[in-house]
């Protein structure tokens, strides 16, 4: 990766010249903390006495009689505090914006649990906070919305556009235009402008090296395969980041299918998009021919964005990351076969690598091994899959 920030050909540093100096004033503090003794073990203190680290990586005896085939290990990130992998990064770079003297912290959130864990973090480290919020999105997590005000961040309802994770985006980076004197932007995944898709992926390595260390020592050698969902991207390149360079080890990615790659009707960036540049990256973006950012879908609103995280982008096109698309329907059911299997609610975001990961199982047999990423907690969905099922 060169210093501004490309993996291969994508990444990079697209973005009006207002924002070039907090970017820079970003990296250069980024850069000088992450080298601090006193931040890092202030960071990890935070990690392990406050989010719950490291979070267990456990194996699914129940789900693998089921499934039949290789041995299945969930990575318990859904047992993280607040619900998900979000906490690792929200504490991470809310901590360099306390050390960088920025008061005040914008989040993007779509399916609620960036939001929820920026403002976890900015209430423990005394920071005001805001999030925007796309108003379908708002709908569909009606709950974490009120854990965010509860938490003391004010949300802010993006109605614009398609009014999902894309247009929430959008107006976070419009705020920062306008506030990064006093300002610093919680970026939640592995996408926008050179130096976060680096920031948010260092912050969620500790997945992967925990899973490493967790599966060596439960098995005595590396896994067969890691599976993931992929939405921008964040608990993917996590759990993935670590085993990069281990070339026997497969690795998987699991984008949203929706109802399906010809309906139209999906978020699968890498099965299906196209070079090009949105929210300051190069990457791999639906679009239509004329560069128009097409329309997505997906039941998980984590997944719900048309584009990935360029170092996503590089590993797909490499053949690093092997990366498929689940469907609604797909993903539904792994969200109840994992529940009625192991106890376990999974987010509608996970239960899409569940699914492809039980086949990627039974192929590869017995005396294998499987860990998937379980990156959040369902109970955030629930409501949600309810109504879909027309459950009162």
């Amino acid at each position: 990766m060169s210093s501004r920030g490309y993996f291969g050909r994508f990444g990079g540093f697209y973005v009006p010249e207002i924002l070039v100096t907090a970017l820079n004033e970003l990296e250069a503090g980024y850069e000088r903390l992450r080298k601090d003794e006193e931040f890092k073990a202030q960071l990890n203190a935070l990690l392990s006495t406050y989010a719950g680290r490291p979070t267990p990586l456990y194996e699914c005896h129940r789900l693998t009689d089921v499934g039949g085939g290789a041995r299945i290990f969930l990575k318990r990130e859904d047992l993280a505090h607040t619900g998900s992998h979000k906490i690792n990064n929200a504490l991470g770079q809310a901590l360099l914006a306390k050390h960088m003297g920025k008061g005040r912290v914008i989040a993007e959130t779509g399916a609620g649990q960036h939001g929820v864990a920026a403002a976890t973090a900015c209430a423990l480290l005394d920071l005001d906070c805001e999030v925007y919020m796309g108003e379908v999105d708002v709908h569909r997590q009606r709950l974490n919305c009120f854990r965010m005000e509860l938490l003391g961040a004010k949300v802010n309802v993006v109605k614009s556009g398609s009014r999902t994770l894309k247009d929430a985006i959008n107006e976070a980076m419009r705020d920062y235009a306008s506030t990064s004197d006093h300002t610093h932007y919680l970026i939640g995944s592995v996408v926008g402008p050179h130096p976060y898709p680096v920031i948010v992926r260092d912050f969620q390595a500790v997945i992967g090296r925990e899973a490493r260390e967790q599966i060596l020592a439960a098995t005595g050698r590396l896994p067969d395969a890691l599976v993931a969902c992929v939405g921008g991207g964040s608990n993917s390149i996590g759990l993935f980041h670590p085993f990069v360079d281990d070339e026997s080890v497969a690795m998987y990615g699991i984008e949203a299918g929706g109802n399906g790659i010809g309906s139209g009707k999906h978020s699968a960036s890498v099965v299906a998009g196209t070079e090009g540049v949105l929210h300051g990256s190069r990457t791999l973006v639906l679009q239509d021919l004329d560069g128009q950012i097409a329309e997505t879908h997906s039941v998980a609103a984590g997944l719900d964005y048309p584009a990935v995280g360029p170092e996503h982008a590089h590993l797909g096109k490499s053949g690093r990351v092997k990366y498929f698309a689940v469907t609604d329907a797909e993903a539904l059911s792994a969200f109840r076969l994992l529940s009625e299997t192991e106890g376990i609610i999974p987010a509608l975001e996970s239960a899409h690598a569940l699914h492809f990961a039980l086949a990627l199982a039974k192929e590869l047999g017995e005396n294998r091994t499987v860990v998937i990423n379980l990156s959040g907690r369902g109970d955030k969905d629930v409501a949600q899959v309810a109504e879909m099922e027309g459950v009162r």
